[in-house]
């Protein structure tokens, strides 16, 4: 057997939370899908977005979401087809295109709440508050570390 081109990587945090991200996504996506939600973790992330938000130009989700224009334009296409988001141009400047939450989109995300608290509190079960708080601790800590090294870094 070859030795790992990177000695030491298992013991470092960064595969850890990779793979950690790989398991949470493919749980939400199943628990998602037992519950009959047609939505994915990106859809459900652009609907808590604009909920607490409020409507937002086309551009400023692109930066929020972490996405290409491109990549943004097809969701937001997805997502109208299902009623759930609608795309205005904004009276003051008609080269933007306002997001909105629509009405059954805001009924939807009620909806999967419960299913998405409670799928997180599995995640978090027979973890103590004290790591609970260590681990977000952590988490914020390397966010600060990484926007510290990378002035072109957003701040999500």
């Amino acid at each position: 057997m070859r030795k790992g081109i990177f000695p030491g990587m298992e013991e470092m945090m960064m595969p850890w939370i990779g793979k950690t991200m790989k398991h949470i996504d493919l749980f939400i996506a199943t628990r998602m899908a037992e519950h009959g939600v047609n939505l994915t973790r990106q859809q459900v992330i652009l609907l808590k977005i604009l909920f607490h938000d409020g409507p937002l130009p086309q551009n400023n989700l692109a930066f929020l979401t972490d996405r290409d224009k491109t990549s943004l334009t097809r969701l937001l296409a997805t997502m109208e087809k299902k009623n759930l988001v609608a795309r205005i141009t904004s009276a003051e400047d008609k080269r933007v295109n306002m997001v909105h939450l629509t009405k059954h989109g805001e009924k939807v995300l009620q909806e999967i709440a419960p299913v998405l608290l409670q799928t997180m509190m599995f995640m978090q079960e027979g973890i103590s508050e004290e790591d609970q708080r260590v681990v977000i601790q952590t988490m914020k800590k390397i966010q600060e570390n990484i926007e510290k090294h990378d002035i072109g870094c957003s701040n999500n």
